[in-house]
C-alpha cells in the first residue's frame, strides 16, 4: 500500500477557490432572480391595467346598447299610429 503525501496549501487553495465561485453563482441566481421578479411585477401591473381597459370597455358598450334601446323606444313612443289602419 502506496501512501500519498496530501498537500494540504494546494487542496485549501482549491477549497477556497471551489467556494468562491459558488458564492459568485449565488450572487447570480440572486441578481437574476431578482431581475425576474421585477419582470414579473412589470407583467402583472400592465396586466392588471389592461384589464381595467377591458372591463370599461364591456361598461361602455352596455351602456351604448342600453342608449340604443332607449332611443328606439323613445322613437316606437314617438311615432303616430294611424288609426283608420289595421295593426295587422
Amino acid at each position: 500500500m502506496t501512501l500519498r503525501k496530501i498537500d494540504f496549501r494546494r487542496s485549501w487553495q482549491l477549497a477556497c477557490e471551489q467556494f468562491a465561485s459558488r458564492v459568485a453563482d449565488r450572487d447570480h441566481l440572486r441578481w437574476e432572480l431578482g431581475q425576474t421578479k421585477r419582470s414579473l411585477n412589470e407583467t402583472l401591473a400592465a396586466l392588471r391595467e389592461l384589464q381595467a381597459d377591458v372591463q370599461a370597455r364591456w361598461k361602455a358598450e352596455a351602456e351604448l346598447a342600453s342608449l340604443y334601446r332607449e332611443r328606439e323606444i323613445a322613437r316606437a313612443k314617438a311615432t303616430e299610429r294611424d288609426i283608420t289602419q289595421p295593426l295587422n
